[in-house]
């Protein structure tokens, strides 16, 4: 039986500047949306590929990326909501494992970007369960801003996948909008790995 989830939540912008500040050498794909928002708002670099659109998509990118560049770090932060949407990526993660993949949801019990309806998340899915089902043992809930430095210490030893399921506030933070030209992004995210454009 689904029970609601009744949180009132961390600071999301507060908790992702600590997060990427103590991840400098990461490589970081944001959900659509707020996720976006807020790891530009803790300093644009090029290392950081925004995704616009795609929703549901952030993992499977974030997969790809971590088995393609085994010798980096990289992060998926995305939201609840997207999260859902792409859920099945979960399984694919759970197979390949690869241990420099970590995601980040931030779970604030709503879809931000169409109108803050509430999600799954907030009516009794527990995220953190489904990871592990699909076969993500090290997947944890993070409650309290200190949390920020466990899932640091795991993105930057790189020993195994991580799934953090964070608590944050539904309340919303001032837009801060990177680039939107999807090019000149995957350029830049090319450049910063050593590759060409294209």
């Amino acid at each position: 039986m689904m029970t609601e989830q009744t949180r009132e939540g961390l600071d999301r912008r507060r908790f992702i500047k600590d997060l990427v500040e103590s991840i400098p050498d990461a490589l970081i794909v944001t959900g659509l949306g707020s996720p976006s928002y807020d790891v530009f708002a803790a300093g644009d670099r090029p290392g950081n590929f925004y995704l616009w659109g795609a929703m549901g998509g952030s993992v499977s990118m974030g997969l790809g990326l971590a088995l393609a560049r085994p010798d980096k770090p990289v992060v998926v932060v995305t939201g609840d909501g997207e999260m859902l949407m792409g859920i099945g990526s979960l399984g694919t993660v759970g197979v390949k494992l690869p241990p420099n993949l970590s995601i980040v949801v931030l779970d604030n019990g709503h879809y931000g970007e169409t109108g803050m309806q509430r999600s799954h998340a907030s009516l009794g899915t527990d995220l953190v369960a489904v990871a592990k089902g699909f076969g993500i043992a090290e997947s944890f809930t993070v409650e309290d801003h200190a949390g920020s430095s466990e899932i640091a210490d795991r993105i930057n030893a790189r020993e195994g996948t991580c799934f953090a399921q964070v608590f944050i506030s539904a309340k919303e933070s001032p837009r801060a909008l990177p680039a939107r030209d999807g090019v000149y992004i995957k350029n830049r995210f090319r450049d910063a790995l050593g590759l060409s454009p294209i």
